[in-house]
Order: structure tokens, then C-alpha cells, then sequence
């Protein structure tokens, strides 16, 4: 429990301190915003820094590995005996997601900046280093085992653990190739459904830490009734179960840090940079905590902004006619009349209500197993 709280106050205080000096360097370059012409709401924020994600990503390092190297020298040193826990594979496999797909936001970032325009990366090219990122993860998730031979993942599909739907029903190879494909389905559907989210000063991060805190608290509980602790029916087989939290913490503390400068009015915005790593990181905590489904409810919010996308486009597509002004939706509040900041605090609270859905879908399945 210390090196998660450790990860998310380190990674909190680097996100606080850090983003004004980010803002600083992108001023000075004249790396600003650019904006869509049909959003003349939103025309004030030309030029506003972007590619925030990028101190998001960096503090979620320090804070991980901080919290690791905190605890050593203080057991070390005699000054502290707790467990000190040790850096993990499942812990680096989501950090390997949050860094590839930022890498990937980044570029389609600096792409609009040097374009001068509000399109970076094409869509196939988006689309093809997502697939990169998410196969090499699933792959290496899949495959590695531990001491004891656990893997990170499972082929199975799973809610608030693994159903008995299991895609190695196939065979061992079919099963894999499955198992990347709905392992690509997931990190590629979440991370532009936060990406998509991102429009609004605070929104998406908002929403992320709460995301985020909610896979902290199940990381945890799943540690403390693991099968190695705690044998029974309802106990969790989830692999590095702790190191899992630690990373949600450090991810929760870095937004939570970042919210403070890009809250409404935004002095930064996080990009591409941070809305596709975000969305990358859940995806790949609910294939390692065995959640994959739960994160559709724990992430409501980013389900219903992705669908009203998705209602628009189908709609004009087959009738010629728009359900709404314009998607997403969240875009339509504000043609509607609606404040910037009210719309960020009410789907701050539909956000908030997900979660706790989420989580209380989580606890009931254990109760229930009792």
C-alpha cells in the first residue's frame, strides 16, 4: 500500500511542478493548438500549448519507478521494513503501452503543429502504429511467465474476471492470433475513445482520474484476495496484482497533477500525446487485471462520447440527416448553449457514476461468490 501511495504523490508533484515548465518550452517554440474551423467556439484556443501528455507520461515513470526506489533505500537503509514489492512485467507491458501510444499521439501532434493544421497523422498511418504497439504487447503478455508460470493475460474473454468464453477454444495458435486481435480491438477502441473525449479543458482528464483510481482500487483488492494469499473460490489469479496498482496510482497522481493547469481555462492541452497513452494504459489494465469488459462501464463516459461518433456518422451515412449539431457530443452542448465548464462538470459526475457502477459490479461479484 506504501509504493502505491508513494507512486501517486511523486507522480502528482512532477505533473504540478513539471507542466509549467513544459508550458514554457512550447510557448517559446510556438507549439500551439490548432483548431477545427467548424468549432469557432473553441477559435480562442488556437495557439494554446499542446502535447501536455508528454509530462503525463514522464511523471507516471517517476512516480513508478521513484516508488520502487524510494522503498529500497528505505528497507535498505533499515529505516523502513515494508514490502518493497519488485518491478514487474505486467508493470512494464502497461508502461510499455502508455509510452508506445504516447509516441504515437506525439507524432500526430507534432505533425498538425508543423502543418499548421488541425490533421496530423493519416488514419491508416494512426491505425498501423496502434496495431504495432498493441500486437507486440499482447504478444509479450500473452507469452512471458513468471516463476511461477503465470502469464499476464489469458485468452479468456473476461468481465469482472475470466468467463468461460476462452478464444484458445480454437487451438493454441488460432487462440493466439485471436487473443491479438481482441487484445488490438480493445487498446485501439479505448485509447480513441479518450482521444475523441479530449475536447473540452479538463474533461478527458478528469474523467481519467477517476478511471484510473477506480483500476487502483480493484489492482488492490485483487492482490489482498489473490490465489497466492488468499486461496478460495473467489480469490484472483491475476499476476502482479500490486505492481498493477502502483502503475494506476502513478497514472491517477500524474493527471490528477496535470488537471491543475488544464482545467477550465486550459493553459495547456494534453494531445494526442496524452489521450491515446491514457486510453492505451486502461486498455491494457483491464486485459492484465482480467476486466476487459468492466472497463466499458468503469469507462462509461468514453463509451457514450465514442457511440454518439458513431451515431452521427452511420445516421448521415444512411439518411442524410444528423442526430446531432455536430459529435461529438459534447460539442453539441455547447452549440446548444451550454458553458464549457458546465458541460465538463456534468460529465465529470455522468463519469463519476460509471465508476462507481463499475466498482460496485466488482465487489458484488466477490460478495456474491461468498
Amino acid at each position: 500500500m506504501v509504493n502505491v501511495m508513494l507512486a501517486g504523490g511523486i507522480a502528482m508533484v512532477v505533473a504540478l511542478l513539471g507542466t509549467p515548465l513544459l508550458i514554457r518550452l512550447l510557448v517559446g517554440r510556438g507549439y500551439g493548438q490548432p483548431i477545427h474551423d467548424d468549432l469557432a467556439l473553441h477559435h480562442v484556443k488556437r495557439g494554446k500549448p499542446t502535447m501536455g501528455g508528454a509530462v503525463i507520461i514522464g511523471a507516471v515513470l517517476v512516480g513508478y519507478v521513484g516508488s520502487h526506489a524510494t522503498l529500497l533505500a528505505l528497507d535498505a537503509a533499515d529505516l523502513a521494513r515494508v514490502t518493497t514489492g519488485r518491478i514487474t512485467v505486467s508493470a512494464l507491458l502497461v508502461l510499455f503501452l502508455l509510452v508506445g501510444l504516447g509516441l504515437i499521439g506525439f507524432l500526430d501532434d507534432y505533425t498538425k503543429i508543423r502543418e499548421e493544421r488541425n490533421l496530423g497523422l493519416t488514419s491508416r498511418q494512426k491505425l498501423a502504429g496502434q496495431a504495432l504497439v498493441t500486437v507486440a504487447f499482447a504478444a509479450l503478455a500473452l507469452w512471458t511467465t513468471d516463476g511461477a508460470g503465470r502469464s499476464p493475460a489469458s485468452t479468456a474473454v473476461s468481465f469482472v474476471r475470466d468467463t468461460r468464453l476462452d478464444l484458445g477454444f480454437a487451438g493454441p495458435v488460432l487462440g493466439a492470433v485471436l487473443f491479438l486481435l481482441w487484445a488490438n480491438l480493445l487498446i485501439t477502441g479505448a485509447s480513441n475513445g479518450v482521444n475523441i473525449t479530449d475536447g473540452l479543458d479538463g474533461l478527458a482528464t478528469g474523467a481519467s482520474v477517476m478511471v484510473f483510481g477506480a483500476y487502483t482500487m480493484i489492482s488492490l483488492w485483487q492482490h489482498n484476495e489473490g490465489c497466492a494469499v488468499s486461496p478460495g473460490p473467489t480469490c484472483y489469479p491475476v499476476a502482479d496484482a500490486l505492481d498493477l496498482a502502483v502503475v494506476s496510482a502513478a497514472v491517477a497522481g500524474a493527471c490528477f497533477g496535470f488537471l491543475w493547469w488544464n482545467a477550465s481555462p486550459a493553459q495547456i492541452i494534453m494531445g494526442d500525446t496524452g489521450s491515446l497513452s491514457l486510453g492505451a494504459a486502461l486498455a491494457g489494465l483491464a486485459i492484465l487485471t482480467r476486466t476487459e469488459l468492466l472497463l466499458g462501464i468503469l469507462g462509461g463516459l468514453f463509451v457514450l462520447i465514442t457511440v454518439s461518433v458513431i451515431i452521427q456518422v452511420t445516421s448521415f451515412r444512411l439518411t442524410g440527416k444528423r442526430v446531432f449539431r455536430i459529435a461529438p457530443i459534447h460539442h453539441h452542448f455547447e452549440l446548444v448553449g451550454w458553458a464549457e465548464i458546465t458541460i465538463v462538470i456534468r460529465f465529470w459526475i455522468v463519469a463519476g457514476i460509471c465508476v462507481l457502477a463499475g466498482l460496485g459490479l466488482f465487489y458484488g461479484e466477490w460478495v456474491g461468490g461468498q
